[in-house]
């Protein structure tokens, strides 16, 4: 890369490194019209171009110039702030973007388990307030049918028995329903439903010990455990509540290269890679 190529900035006493197209992604912004010796404000000092502005805040406009993208940090709280700078900076589509508040702010996401123990069966019922997420769980989650011969959870599972997927109940799409363990079948045959949950193999037939696989699963993907109350004592109904901050979707500019409309952008939703 040529020196051409290579832009030096210190924002408020930050140093950033830049190609030059990437500041020019916008022609008609301030950024770009400093390239060209076109705006005052940007002083040329020692071979960097000194801002006075916060250097902080034009680490996120960097962001937003390398990707077109604009996606923030859960506890970013400063977007009026950023909206400023962007205006000052001559980025409209951002600043657009950035008014858009309530669609870049995480959302609190609940997800709370029903856990029912009656004799050998154990039964679930899951409702997230996000469909979305109970979808993906329900993708995790498969519930097998076969025979057990033992007489209690923890007997051995005879390996050479076929298992059926059962396909799960969907009441609607914010819950579900499973059921695991053993009733009593023709002979001395125990009827049996084993749940698995992925990226686990096991199929696990104990009510309590699918709870705990559960659990652990919602706990990797970034939910916290806030309550456990009993809903129901005499048919021993468990209430579990999780939360957890959703990261939204993230906010991507589609740029006009017709010369002269650089700041006539269209404005898409596209799914963020979740980074907890």
């Amino acid at each position: 890369m040529s020196n051409r190529e290579v832009v030096v900035l210190s924002v408020g006493g930050v140093r950033f490194v830049t190609r030059a197209s990437t500041l020019q992604q916008f022609p008609e912004s301030r950024l770009a019209r400093m390239l060209n010796g076109d705006d005052q404000e940007f002083k040329l000092v020692n071979g960097e171009f000194f801002v006075d502005r916060d250097g902080v805040l034009f680490s996120y406009i960097m962001d937003f110039l390398r990707t077109l993208q604009v996606s923030l940090p859960i506890d970013f709280s400063d977007y009026q702030r950023l909206q400023r700078e962007a205006e000052f900076y001559g980025l409209y589509p951002l600043a657009s973007l950035l008014s858009q508040e309530h669609l870049l702010k995480p959302r609190l996401e609940i997800l709370e388990v029903r856990f029912s123990l009656q004799e050998m069966q154990a039964f679930f019922r899951i409702f997230g307030s996000c469909s979305t997420t109970i979808e993906t769980l329900a993708e995790q989650i498969t519930v097998f049918a076969g025979q057990h011969s033992g007489q209690s959870w923890n007997s051995p599972f005879p390996s050479q028995k076929t298992l059926i997927p059962l396909p799960l109940e969907r009441p609607s799409h914010h819950d579900m329903v499973f059921q695991c363990g053993t009733e009593y079948s023709a002979g001395d045959q125990l009827g049996a439903r084993y749940v698995s949950i992925k990226p686990d193999n096991r199929k696990l037939i104990n009510g309590t010990n699918v709870l705990g696989l559960l659990f652990d699963t919602l706990l990797k993907d970034g939910f916290r455990l806030i309550s456990a109350r009993t809903v129901a004592s005499e048919e021993k109904v468990e209430c579990y509540s999780f939360e957890r901050m959703k990261r939204p979707a993230g906010l991507t500019v589609m740029v006009n290269q017709a010369p002269g409309n650089s700041e006539v952008a269209q404005a898409r939703r596209s799914q963020v890679h979740k980074g907890k």
